[in-house]
């Protein structure tokens, strides 16, 4: 049964898949989306929540470029609050809670009203080659559709099996029937395949929680929007609590992890390190009396609230024990329980930087297929995968983002040069660009490549262009502006800072730590009116204007490795010189520039020497 030709298919409709499929189809290929359920899409099976450290970076980056993601969020908030407000800008992220099934109803009608893409309810059993390239997929029931090029974004599904205890079952999150298929194809077609594992902590019903013993986390007064394109950002509407687990709790939890699926030897998958359950964390922080429980809500229109930091693979009954422990808990109702689950994933390094494999043509890789956790994660690769996808059916040059680009670029590069054997989060410390690649200058970095691409309409790229227009100006004018002693001293003394006996220009005054644009506003009358997010951007660029002079530095010194291409036919068991196991590893990745090489685990300094050698004398062998 041949149902149909796309020139995309795109299995899964989770963030990755979502993102894939509205860019193929707004660069003008005819794309189709299959999902297991139509009522999965966009789903968020774990946190209510987007955005985060790093991830807030990621979804901004996500909006800058055309994604979708950010606008979602913005329109299914409920809380909104901008973390690590007390450091510096560059690990400033946008964190915000979201109302689950206002999200899935906002992504799967933008997918609905999406042009040129439709949405089918089908599970993928396999994926058609022809002459070592994609040319289409199969599903369970055998309805065949033609594509020129296939994303997989599979999430969680592939070969899912639910864990609780000594209970296993095979599943997809929430219940959902698991993919069990597919595993096998793309095992056929020499892709590998591992065993990761992630989990989710039990729902609670609202009414059984004595919110008196726990602390109230308010949203941010001011509340910025994820996407640069929201002009009405929304309002709180929902409190989150702070609770902690305490002796009690750990007790519990300590006679008890034989049960436990991960303690018990049930699970086979690789759990993440930086999201451990909370038995794991219990274990490997044996001194820690204590460690803090963010209770949140689901929704709006639900009871059931959200643990965060509490999620555990403890049969059921350990688990109401467990939480009831906790304080504000000691009669909760437990909706849904936690539970582990493991799933199928590829290795990465398999993938080239454009997220395409290496070995099949047209297929593409996004999100926890790739071996990533999170939803930003998964989005930001889907959004990759969609327009190279589109690129490659074009025949065009194909989109490879740069460390110095974004978060982004620093999350595929990562995976793709290095892989990895855990889950992989982002986090702000794996970018050595952080000051640089800031969340309130996502814009000024991608929109242009987004505007290039054709996910940018003219009229925001013309909005973007006046937007930066006005941050130049007024860090012009913030330059020339002096200050005299009668306007600058009441504010120098109100925050304690040194007075002056002469006048001194208002760019000074700014870089004073105890110092910022909207404390200086008193000694600067003439100052215009300007959009928060111009004048937070101009503050930044001068307050940290040698650092950022600096890091512009490092990353010119970094692109010269860069720009050094590695021709795509090296045979590097013919280099001499090189290290066995540098050999080897440069011959699985396929490195496309020494920059790229000098991040390879088990290529060494030595070895990086030794290619540009060989490089140099190959040059002038070619002269």
């Amino acid at each position: 049964m041949i149902l149909g030709s796309y020139d995309v298919a795109v299995i899964g409709g989770g963030h990755a898949g979502a993102e894939a499929a509205l860019a193929a189809a707004r660069l003008g290929m005819r794309t189709v989306l299959f999902s297991i359920s139509l009522d999965a899409i966009g789903n968020l099976p774990c946190n209510p929540s987007i955005g985060g450290t790093a991830k807030g970076h990621l979804v901004r980056e996500i909006d800058a470029l055309g994604g979708e993601m950010g606008k979602a969020a913005d329109a299914a908030m409920i809380q909104s609050k901008m973390l690590n407000r007390g450091k510096g800008p560059a690990v400033h992220s946008l964190r915000a809670q979201i109302d689950r099934q206002s999200y899935h109803r906002e992504m799967k009608r933008r997918l609905e009203e999406q042009p040129g893409l439709q949405i089918k309810q089908a599970e993928i059993v396999r994926i058609k080659t022809e002459d070592g390239h994609v040319s289409g997929v199969i599903t369970q029931t055998g309805s065949e559709y033609a594509a020129r090029a296939v994303v997989i974004a599979s999430g969680t599904y592939l070969k899912g099996k639910v864990l609780i205890g000594s209970y296993s079952r095979e599943s997809g999150p929430d219940g959902m029937f698991p993919a069990n298929e597919l595993s096998a194809c793309l095992s056929e077609l020499g892709i590998t395949l591992r065993r990761f594992k992630t989990g989710t902590p039990a729902r609670l019903h609202a009414g059984t929680l004595d919110y008196g013993k726990m602390h109230v986390e308010k949203g941010d007064e001011r509340i910025i929007p994820f996407s640069f394109e929201t002009k009405e950002p929304g309002v709180n509407r929902a409190d989150c609590y702070l609770t902690y687990t305490n002796e009690e709790t750990h007790r519990i939890i300590n006679e008890n992890l034989g049960r436990s699926a991960m303690y018990g030897g049930f699970v086979e998958g690789v759990g993440p390190r930086y999201c451990p359950s909370i038995e794991d964390k219990v274990v490997r922080f044996h001194d820690k009396p204590r460690h803090q429980l963010f209770i949140e809500p689901m929704g709006l229109d639900t009871k059931e609230m959200y643990a965060q930091g509490f999620s555990t693979s403890l049969p059921e009954d350990v688990q109401l024990e467990m939480y009831r422990s906790v304080k504000g808990l000691e009669h909760c109702e437990i909706m849904r329980s936690a539970y582990a689950i493991e799933y199928d994933c590829c290795d990465p390094t398999e993938l080239y930087a454009t997220l395409e494999f290496k070995s099949v043509k047209g297929l593409y890789g996004a999100g926890q297929f790739n071996g990533t956790s999170g939803y930003e994660e998964a989005a930001a690769q889907g959004l990759v995968a969609g327009i190279n996808a589109a690129l490659g059916l074009k025949g065009g040059e194909q989109l490879t983002l740069r460390r110095i680009d974004g978060y982004i670029g620093t999350l595929i590069d990562d995976l793709v040069t290095k892989g990895t054997n855990e889950p992989y989060r982002m986090m702000t410390s794996r970018s050595e660009y952080r000051l640089l690649l800031r969340q309130d200058n996502a814009d000024e970095r991608l929109t242009p490549i987004g505007h290039r691409i054709g996910l940018i309409s003219d009229e925001r790229y013309a909005e973007f262009l006046k937007k930066q227009e006005l941050i130049e100006k007024e860090i012009k004018r913030i330059r020339s502006v002096t200050v005299p002693p009668r306007l600058a001293n009441p504010v120098l003394e109100l925050y304690g800072s040194t007075p002056i006996k002469t006048g001194i220009k208002l760019a000074e005054l700014i870089k004073r730590p105890e110092l910022d644009y909207e404390k200086l506003a008193p000694a600067d009358p003439d100052r215009p009116e300007l959009p928060y997010a111009v004048a937070e951007e101009a503050e930044i660029k001068l307050k940290y204007e040698g650092y950022i002079k600096r890091q512009i530095q490092q990353a010119e010194q970094f692109e010269k490795l860069e720009n050094r291409l590695l021709p795509d036919d090296t045979d590097y068991s013919e280099v001499y010189g090189l290290r066995l196991e540098a050999r080897q590893k440069l011959s699985k990745i396929r490195p496309k520039s020494i920059g790229q090489a000098s991040r390879i685990s088990g290529v060494s300094p030595a070895d990086i020497s030794v290619l540009l050698i060989w490089l140099e004398s190959r040059r002038q062998r070619e002269e």
